[in-house]
């Protein structure tokens, strides 16, 4: 299936969606640095899927086994911040350069579909500001993280690797800039599998299919209820969590899944 109707041609994303998982492949040889063009892409096509109901969930990833994403394009970055405009840019570029950068982490980090990283290569930077805004990660062999932001001058990039590491490995990797291997991120719990380059897209698809398989409403409001908890305490999200289970049980799909999972048979949706 195509991408939704909604969205325009693109020059450095493409998306395939197949039973229900949509594949985002961000492509910008050599190193698929983010300039404004990607990151504008990658944002409208996050949203985009957030809005169509063809896909249950999204694998992320890039193609070769080398780069997954080398980071914020160093070029279009010191344009931004001088305030030189160029075309699609508007006044918020103007007042806040960053706000660009930020919309496409949120749009992946709030899309409501559950989103797996299939990282196939190094995620530098805002490289790795990309995985961390998604859900699940699958690893290449070939896969290393680093926050080299203070060998080139900027910040940034620390708050989203916190998700993955905690503060104290986050701050030898902050401070040194040093890259670190898949191997080191799934011992400490951040990915869920490194496997052998050739079977990166199988694995993640593998995992995808067996999240589709679930009911597109209650992976949405799971997704949002999930979201909103991860920084609260323990007592407010699980109250915050009981009023969703209150939400998702209004839902036809809701009893489908009961019934299905009784009858011992797959369930059949409907988005009711």
């Amino acid at each position: 299936m195509n991408i939704p109707a909604s969205l325009p041609a693109m020059r450095h994303v493409q998306v395939e969606i197949r039973e229900r998982v949509a594949t985002v492949t961000l492509d910008r040889p050599p190193v698929n640095a983010l300039d404004s063009v990607a990151i504008r892409e990658l944002t409208a096509t996050f949203n985009a899927l957030a809005r169509s109901t063809e896909a249950s969930v999204i694998v992320f990833t890039a193609p070769g086994e080398k780069i997954f994403c080398g980071g914020i394009d160093l070029n279009d970055s010191s344009r931004r911040h001088a305030r030189q405009l160029v075309e699609d840019d508007s006044s918020i570029d103007l007042l806040d350069p960053g706000a660009v950068v930020r919309e496409c982490f949120w749009a992946i980090l709030e899309c409501p579909l559950p989103v797996i990283a299939a990282v196939n290569g190094k995620a530098i930077g805002a490289g790795l500001v990309l995985v961390a805004s998604c859900d699940m990660i699958v690893c290449s062999e070939n896969a290393s993280f680093s926050v080299p932001e203070i060998k080139a001058g900027v910040l940034g990039g620390a708050r989203h690797l916190q998700r993955l590491v905690g503060p104290f490995k986050t701050r030898r990797m902050f401070f040194t800039g040093e890259a670190v291997p898949a191997q080191e991120f799934y011992r400490l719990g951040a990915v869920e599998a490194v496997v052998p380059p050739a079977q990166l897209m199988s694995a993640a698809l593998e995992l995808a299919a067996q999240v589709a398989r679930n009911s597109p409403i209650g992976l949405r409001l799971g997704k949002e209820s999930l979201s909103r908890v991860e920084d609260l305490s323990l007592k407010e999200g699980y109250r915050i969590e009981q009023d969703y289970t209150g939400r998702v049980t209004r839902y036809n799909d809701s009893q489908e899944a009961r019934k299905a999972y009784l009858e011992k048979r797959d369930p059949d949706w409907s988005w009711s």
